[in-house]
């Protein structure tokens, strides 16, 4: 453990050391083995720490059979013994106390409040997440969980390290079992939480600032809780800030207003869509009707082939329904070029007995496309391997 400089003090920004050891692993990645080390490497929860060594970036590290791997974006030009100086992101590796020690703070007081022990941590690029063993969170207890974790930021409790043996163990009030049997380390919130845990942590409570819980779902048989502690809670109030600032500027409403101006815009949206929609089946229904009247009759068949640019699929669908629900002896073949895709349907009225499946299918070997439906309806889409105007020629051959 003397070699772990990141243990004897979490504040190490800058130190030295000497390389022990270069290689390549198992893919190639260049990586450094140094006599001593201030870099985290990924492991309870905690991401690793990034920084430079000598002239390189440092871009993971791992601890592997008992070595802690500083990968590298190059190999580093120095010899084995060579001394050199290294640094760590600062900024990382403090949201990551931050970060993992309101983890200890928020798990402990879900539990002393509710009994809801964590078993799932992940510490996230901009949220962290705990997974609750419970069925169902309230937003009573969500606030009362977040009220006490903050009480216990705001009085600045000591965070105290301890290494123990396994027989000394039942002297602490450990939250969960620790899974190692050597070595073991506890993160200490004095009258608060006594946990095994090997990452980094902050001197005191105070230095996580503040808590807040952004949200929670429930994933399968246990409850998500989403939040963020330390500077990445002020980043977050900066861009809902800002965001609420513009809000305001684009709805003409002040912030406690700002709800109900946008259920209105939501409802206007929505009544103008229906409008609108209501307007384009009107519109489909003239188009039908005019295309009906130009049906063309090819070996005794009523046939509508027709070719458009940027429909959707569903205005296809529908204008086809249309088409054969006013004229039950019709077969109705519709394909749109849209930005380098064909989209393309067939169907059929209830006098007929073709199978339009069967046509589909057939007409995507030609846009190597992919399709679905039934005997009386079905559409299909692909690349453009052929143009519209052979896929429709195509399709209208089909009937003979």
């Amino acid at each position: 453990m003397e070699t772990k400089l990141y243990y004897q003090d979490p504040y190490i920004k800058e130190f030295q050391a000497a390389v022990v050891k270069q290689d390549k692993d198992e893919q190639g990645k260049n990586y450094v083995v140094l006599n001593q080390t201030a870099f985290y490497p990924t492991g309870g929860g905690q991401p690793h720490d990034t920084g430079m060594i000598g002239n390189r970036t440092v871009v993971n590290v791992e601890e592997t059979g008992g070595e802690i791997r500083h990968y590298l974006n190059e190999q580093l030009s120095a010899e084995i013994d060579a001394p050199v100086s290294a640094s760590i992101d600062w900024n990382r590796r403090f949201d990551h106390m931050q970060q993992h020690c309101g983890q200890h703070i928020l798990s402990a007081a879900f539990e002393q409040l509710f009994n809801y022990q964590t078993i799932g941590f992940h510490l996230g690029n901009e949220i962290v997440t705990i997974d609750l063993d419970a069925s169902e969170l309230t937003k009573e207890e969500v606030l009362q969980a977040e009220a006490l974790s903050n009480q216990i930021i705001l009085e600045n409790r000591p965070i105290e390290i301890k290494w123990v043996t396994e027989e000394e163990l039942p002297l602490y009030r450990l939250r969960k079992e620790t899974k190692v049997r050597e070595n073991i380390r506890l993160v200490i919130i004095p009258e608060f939480d006594y946990n095994g845990c090997g990452g980094t942590h902050p001197n005191s409570t105070g230095e996580v600032m503040a808590i807040k819980i952004i949200d929670w779902e429930r994933q399968r048989k246990r409850i998500r809780v989403q939040f963020v502690c330390g500077n990445r809670l002020l980043r977050q109030l900066d861009q809902k800030q800002d965001v609420l600032l513009r809000l305001t500027k684009q709805l003409n409403a002040p912030e406690k207003e700002m709800e109900q101006a946008v259920i209105r815009l939501v409802e206007t949206s929505k009544s103008l869509e229906k409008s609108l929609e209501e307007k384009r089946s009107i519109l489909l229904e003239y188009e039908a009707k005019e295309i009906i009247g130009n049906i063309r009759r090819q070996s005794g068949n009523m046939l509508v082939g027709e070719l458009f640019r940027n429909r959707t699929i569903q205005e296809l669908q529908k204008l086809a329904r249309l088409i054969t629900a006013e004229n039950e002896a019709a077969v109705a073949f519709l394909v749109s070029e849209n930005a380098g895709q064909l989209q393309f349907v067939c169907a059929r009225g209830r006098a007929r007995n073709e199978s339009m499946k069967t046509i589909m299918a057939a007409g995507l070997t030609y846009i190597n496309g992919k399709g679905g439906g039934n005997d009386e309806f079905a559409q299909g889409g692909g690349m453009t391997q052929v143009s519209g105007s052979r896929l429709l020629e195509y399709l209208l051959e089909s009937l003979g």
